[in-house]
């Protein structure tokens, strides 16, 4: 039994690779079951978001190659092509990285709260999927518990921060004041929620939400004063959106070149920001070549949210020791768990062997032996096969003159004085 995590993230691969591996929601209960047919694994989770793509398992053995193969095959690239910007972790240090990537440590954004909720759903679909059980059930479970820690005994969340602030916060130092701009915001995710809660709080001038389901879109805008459309309406609002900021878990581009030229013309070039927060992209590359565009992917926004950190950065410190105190408190109850399993295991074979016998002696007691033999034949066959291994096991240790295994095993087979 061996914990397994391996995966890419921001900081070890950039967004065209990170969009290679992504699940998107519909792919993620296939992905979980496709996973679980890998024959050393026991449980799995896997968790997507635009930052990361990390899968957990508890495996029998190690299996991080066959996970690595089955990843880059269900995604049609090389391993390759992969290889260089994944990691992995085993045992204690799972529980380190997911307590980490919980607390908000692991994040572009240090601290920022939203990938909890991102855990939260993982591990559902995977409880949802029958594919979680006894351990990464409570590794997830203590993950959640550590974070909520974290935030309780630390400043981690202090001046809230995310890629959704850092999205406001840049348009405002472009624009400055932003009570005479439009924003068009894509998507009606919790990403877009809190641009939408930040733009309002900024005194944006107006907003548009537009969105694959118009009563999503219309549930969010009737929330923050906004107006609502559909998806496909995009390339006929952006003509007049200063602002665009775009989050959906579409597979391929909503935004291209050509409705972004159109758009330039009809606003006599007058220039618009754009952020694409989104892994696979919602906003083609080639729109960043534009002239009067201004376009930033979350990687851009690495440098902007850097400025919101400096307050945190004691604040993780005492996180990270809260950190190591609980992967010790997780370690000792995986401990504890594998050895009731290998005690379980030792006894249910002992058993075994027991009731083999018993059944064998009951039969040639109901054909008429004598009952005295039958019990001794019993007695013997009990001893000669629990002995059989010991006895294996000793004659090795005395040719190998080691006497410490040699005194466990007397000490096996040694009668109690009682």
């Amino acid at each position: 039994m061996a914990l397994l995590s391996l995966g890419i993230n921001h900081l070890t691969a950039p967004v065209d690779i990170r969009e290679k591996v992504a699940f998107a929601p519909e792919q993620m209960s296939r992905a979980l079951h496709e996973l679980q047919d890998i024959p050393a694994i026991n449980e799995s989770v896997i968790v997507s978001t635009c930052n990361r793509t990390e899968i957990y398992c508890d495996a029998s053995s190690d299996c991080s190659e066959v996970i690595t193969h089955w990843l880059t095959s269900h995604h049609g690239i090389n391993d390759n092509g992969l290889s260089p910007y994944i990691y992995q972790h085993s045992d204690q240090e799972v529980a380190r990285h997911l307590f980490r990537v919980a607390s908000g440590l692991d994040s572009m954004v240090l601290g920022e709260p939203q990938i909890l909720g991102q855990l939260k759903d993982s591990y559902d679909q995977a409880r949802g999927g029958n594919t979680v059980n006894s351990i990464l059930d409570r590794l997830f479970q203590h993950s959640f518990s550590v974070a909520k820690r974290v935030r309780t005994d630390t400043e981690i969340g202090s001046n809230p921060v995310s890629v959704a602030f850092a999205a406001v916060n840049l348009s405002k130092q472009i624009f400055g004041n932003l009570n005479q701009l439009h924003a068009l915001l894509i998507g009606a995710g919790e990403t877009i929620e809190l641009v939408s809660r930040h733009l309002k709080s900024q005194q944006i001038g107006s907003m548009t939400i537009a969105n694959r389901s118009i009563d999503r879109a219309r549930l969010l805008a009737d929330q923050i004063g906004a107006d609502a459309v559909q998806i496909n309406a995009v390339p006929e609002q952006l003509a007049r959106a200063d602002i665009v900021i775009s989050s959906t878990a579409s597979q391929l581009p909503i935004l291209g070149k050509g409705a972004t030229e159109s758009a330039l013309k009809q606003r006599r070039h007058r220039p618009i920001f754009m952020v694409d927060l989104a892994v696979p992209r919602d906003i083609e590359s080639e729109v960043g070549d534009l002239q009067d565009i201004y376009l930033y992917t979350v990687d851009d926004l690495k440098s902007v949210v850097d400025e919101n950190l400096r307050g945190r950065e004691l604040a993780a410190e005492a996180a990270q020791e809260i950190i190591n105190l609980e992967v010790t408190a997780f370690d000792q109850w995986l401990r504890t768990h594998q050895s009731a399993d290998q005690i379980r295991q030792l006894r249910d074979g002992a058993e075994l062997i027991k009731q083999q016998a018993l059944e064998k002696a009951l039969a040639q007691i109901k054909n008429n032996s004598d009952p005295e033999q039958a019990m001794t034949r019993l007695a013997n066959e009990i001893t000669n096969k629990l002995m059989h291994k010991p006895t294996i096991e000793m004659r090795k240790a005395l040719q190998s003159e080691d006497e410490e295994r040699v005194r466990l095993l007397k000490s096996l087979i040694t009668p109690d004085s009682h």
